[in-house]
Order: structure tokens, then C-alpha cells, then sequence
């Protein structure tokens, strides 16, 4: 029973992690340094209502009251009345008849100060409010305000949801790959012990029988991940062409399978998927032979994790990858979660929703991810600095695709232009510029703002970008800024409209 975590471990474990998307500390005091007092209960009881309305509406979490953001207990001076109002208000500080799904809410004395503990899952079941009908989402560390209609859920999401959060009978810690996971709780606090470490992390808990399994655990550290989930498993299909046929033209020249808990599969499939991406070897700068990769690494690299972190479980299919001639497509089991559109995704806001909230806690706290709600960003951008097409998103009842191009962004004119100023190893930006020199057209500096994509107010980047440009000769002023100034007065236009500039082939 010494593998027990007591509730006095759990709490310390948390202040020595402190404050993230998954913990909030909240002083008890108010006022001066040199002149505290204890803050109002009601104040205290609201800040506890909104705190765990925001953790089971996000990915579940614990708040502690009577430790200031730096970790520092102050503890919680109040009466006895005022701190049973507090550890009650997570009934009498959410909407009326909701009962949020907590796990913990105690009093204990820790270094001889009172501290309150709450803890909380995520809701899966419906969405909470505050009493007066607010409705708030944790998102890294702060609670910011969620529009209750944009927070549905359907029958399946519901079970989707649960999944990975459920007990598994006949599962025990013997049944963990214990290498893997005595080095994982180790780099999380050093001597904590496995069994401490899945209670902590909300992996197990102690029943009269044991300690108990989730299946986010099994799906995580399993050592035989076929006894538990068949179908953990990234399926490689690749194709010759660009459409898959069917019947006798069926063109699959290759379809192989990994297989593995979460962190094995992370690791396997992108081993596996680099002999589908490199194309060819090239002498590079340094005056070495370098593997070139048709997509950026990176970006394949988060969109693998993202299918495997965010994939619906409950689902019994593996992840599917299809490696076309122009294109890859990566396919997860389980529609877009309702509190998500494709157009949220498109707009790289960083809107994120974790379907399994458990496993997606332990790869972020491991490093695996990185910011949640950052994935989607991150390939988009890594795309965009490889001049290579947009990202294209789909999902349907059944599954979330997204598929990276190996097409660029510049068309074969286009191309054929660019390629005329190829050993001056323009950046993307630059390139936009001299686009808008083809056929011998003038320029002003408007032009380049909308290029760039910038507001007119941005003259850093646009100075960045075209400054070095006039220096190397292939962006030419063809009449003085005076000469502009006058023009754009004669014309009642801005001087930024009037055209300056032309492009002179290297």
C-alpha cells in the first residue's frame, strides 16, 4: 500500500509542476505585501465556481486555494464556516442543477497552513455554466469565455470522449511497458515511483482492489497493445498515382502497418514514413551529399502526432496514411469534435478541443506536443515556408483527413520566371515581390503591401524584404521619391499607390 499516493503527496507534486493548462493556484489573501487580509469567501467561492466550470468545459484540472502563482503557501486564514462555504461552492457556484464532474474537493494543513484541493474531469456529458449562465474553457493558463452553442455533443462524441478516461478491468501496472514508464515519471518528478506517477497524472486510482487502470494508460505504456486496442495502429498505403483505383487497376504498391502504444507509434511511424518522402540526394552548401524530403519534416512529423493523439479510440480502425505521386493524406478515425469547424482550424486561431484529454496531457507535459491548439498552426506555417500549397482539411462523421500537397504555391509561368533568379536564394517574400515584375510590369510600394500580405503601417517588414532587393540590382527605382510625392499629388492619390519600381533580370 506504500504506492498509495497520499492527497498531502499529490498536492506538493502539484505546486513543485505548478501553474499550466491543467493547475491554477489562487491566493487566499488580498491587499499590500507588508499589510494581507483574508479576501472576501464570496470572492474566493466565485473564483473556485469559475475555475472548475473552465477545467471540466477544456481537459479536466485541480485549483488550489491558499498558494500564491509562484507555488508560495499563504494558506487559507478563514473561519471554519467560511472555508465550508468554499469546499461547497462546486454545488452552490454552478448553474443551477449541473453537477460538475469533480474528483476531489478537501481541506488539508500542509508546512502548518490551510489549503483547499480541487480537482476535476473533463465533462463529457454536457456543457457546465457559471450561476449566471456564463460559460467558461481553460485554454493554457487563463479561463476565457466560450460560447455555450459552440460546446455540443452528439452520442458518439459523448462515448469517444469517455473513452480513454474509463477503468479497464483485469489491467495492472505488470501489463505497462515499466521501462518506458520509470524513465517518463522519472523526468517528470525524480523517485516518483510508477504507481504515484499514473495517480498523479489521473492515469489510476486506488480502488478497494488495487490501484486501478484508465485506458489512456493502457493506450500509452501498454506492453502488448494487442491485448488492449487491436487497432493502435498507422497503416502506410502508397499509390501509384494520384487517385486510387480499384479492382483490376487497383495501383497500392505497398501497404505495411506499425503498431504499438502512443509513445512506440509516435516514434515508428515517422521512422517509417521518411523512406516514402525522400526524393533525391543533393550536393549541398556545406559541400555534402544532404537527403532532401519532399514535405517539410516537421510538418509531417505534428500531423502524425496530431492523428494520434486526437484520433477516436472507441473507433476500432488504425490511422490510414496515403502517399500519393502528388500529395499525402493523413486519415483518423472519428469526426472533427463538434466544438470545432474546418473554418476554426483554417483560420489558425490556435482552436483546440482534446478529444482525449488524459493522453494529450501526458505527450504535452512529455514534450511530444507542443502548446495545445498549436499543432494545426504549426503545419500550416512550416507548408508556407516550403512555398508549398495550403493545407486541405476535411471531415465527416466518420473521419478527419488532412492532406499535405507537394505542389508549390508559384504556377509554371510563375515558375519559369523565378527561375531566372535562382542563385540569389530569395526568401518566399521576396519572390512575391518579384512576381509582380513579370512582363515588364511597374510597381508600387501598395503592390508590395498586399504582396506581403502586411498593413500599410508595417514598413519593418516591408523594408526587410525590399531593401535588399535595390541592393543586389534586380529591384530598380525608376523615378525619385520626389518625383512620386508630386505624381501622387497631381493624381490625389497616396504616395504609396504611385509606381516606382521595376525588376531587372540578374
Amino acid at each position: 500500500m506504500q504506492d498509495i499516493l497520499l492527497l498531502a503527496d499529490k498536492v506538493r507534486n502539484t505546486l513543485f509542476l505548478g501553474e499550466s493548462h491543467f493547475r491554477e493556484f489562487k491566493s487566499a489573501l488580498e491587499g499590500r505585501p507588508d499589510n494581507k487580509k483574508p479576501r472576501l469567501t464570496k470572492s474566493i467561492c466565485a473564483d473556485i465556481g469559475e475555475g472548475l466550470v473552465s477545467f471540466a468545459n477544456a481537459d479536466g484540472g485541480a485549483i488550489l486555494i491558499g498558494v500564491e502563482d509562484d507555488g508560495r503557501i499563504t494558506g487559507v486564514p478563514h473561519k471554519e464556516e467560511d472555508i465550508s462555504a468554499m469546499l461547497n461552492a462546486v454545488q452552490t457556484h454552478v448553474y443551477q442543477g449541473q453537477q460538475l464532474p469533480i474528483t476531489q474537493a478537501s481541506k488539508l494543513e500542509l508546512d502548518g497552513k490551510i489549503v483547499l484541493y480541487f480537482s476535476v474531469n473533463k465533462g463529457t456529458t454536457m456543457i457546465y455554466q457559471l450561476p449566471d449562465g456564463r460559460c467558461v474553457r481553460r485554454r493554457d493558463k487563463a479561463t476565457l469565455p466560450a460560447s455555450i452553442y459552440a460546446i455540443q455533443f452528439e452520442r458518439q462524441e459523448i462515448r469517444s470522449r469517455e473513452f480513454d478516461s474509463q477503468f479497464v478491468d483485469g489491467a495492472g501496472v505488470p501489463d505497462l511497458d515499466l521501462r518506458l514508464l520509470q524513465g517518463i515519471a522519472d523526468n517528470y518528478i525524480k523517485g516518483l515511483s510508477i504507481e504515484r506517477y499514473l495517480q498523479q497524472v489521473g492515469l489510476a486510482e486506488y480502488g478497494l482492489n488495487g490501484l486501478r487502470l484508465r485506458r489512456a494508460a493502457l493506450l500509452l505504456f501498454a506492453a502488448d497493445i494487442d491485448k488492449w486496442h487491436p487497432r493502435c495502429q498507422v497503416r502506410f498505403l502508397k499509390v501509384n498515382g494520384n487517385s486510387l483505383e480499384a479492382g483490376d487497376k487497383y495501383n497500392v504498391i505497398s501497404d505495411d502497418t506499425v503498431r504499438g502504444n502512443i509513445f512506440d507509434l509516435v516514434l515508428k511511424s515517422w521512422e517509417h514514413l521518411r523512406s516514402y518522402l525522400a526524393f533525391k540526394t543533393q550536393f549541398g552548401a556545406n559541400a555534402q551529399f544532404e537527403q532532401k524530403y519532399i514535405y517539410p519534416e516537421d510538418a509531417v512529423r505534428e500531423a502524425i502526432l496530431n492523428a494520434i493523439a486526437h484520433r477516436d479510440y472507441s473507433v476500432m480502425n488504425p490511422i490510414e496514411i496515403f502517399i500519393f505521386n502528388d500529395r499525402m493524406e493523413i486519415k483518423s478515425p472519428g469526426a472533427l469534435l463538434s466544438t470545432l469547424t474546418i473554418n476554426n482550424l483554417y483560420e489558425l486561431e490556435g482552436s483546440h478541443e482534446s478529444r482525449n484529454s488524459l493522453i494529450a496531457r501526458v505527450l504535452k507535459e512529455n514534450n511530444l506536443m507542443r502548446e495545445l491548439g498549436e499543432g494545426m498552426k504549426r503545419i500550416f506555417r512550416l507548408m508556407e515556408e516550403k512555398e508549398l500549397s495550403r493545407p486541405e482539411l476535411y471531415s465527416n462523421g466518420l473521419w478527419f483527413r488532412v492532406t499535405l500537397s507537394n505542389k508549390t504555391i508559384f504556377n509554371s509561368k510563375e515558375i519559369e520566371w523565378l527561375r531566372q533568379f535562382e542563385t540569389l536564394n530569395l526568401s518566399k517574400n521576396q519572390k512575391q515581390i518579384i512576381l509582380l515584375g513579370m512582363s515588364g510590369k511597374k510597381i508600387s510600394p501598395s503592390d508590395i503591401f498586399k504582396a506581403l500580405n502586411i498593413g500599410i503601417n508595417e514598413t519593418e517588414t516591408y523594408t526587410k524584404e525590399v531593401t535588399p532587393l535595390i541592393n543586389m540590382g534586380i529591384l530598380e527605382s525608376f523615378i525619385t521619391a520626389a518625383k512620386a510625392q508630386q505624381l501622387a499629388k497631381d493624381s490625389h492619390q497616396s504616395k504609396k499607390d504611385i509606381p516606382r519600381y521595376q525588376v531587372k533580370l540578374p
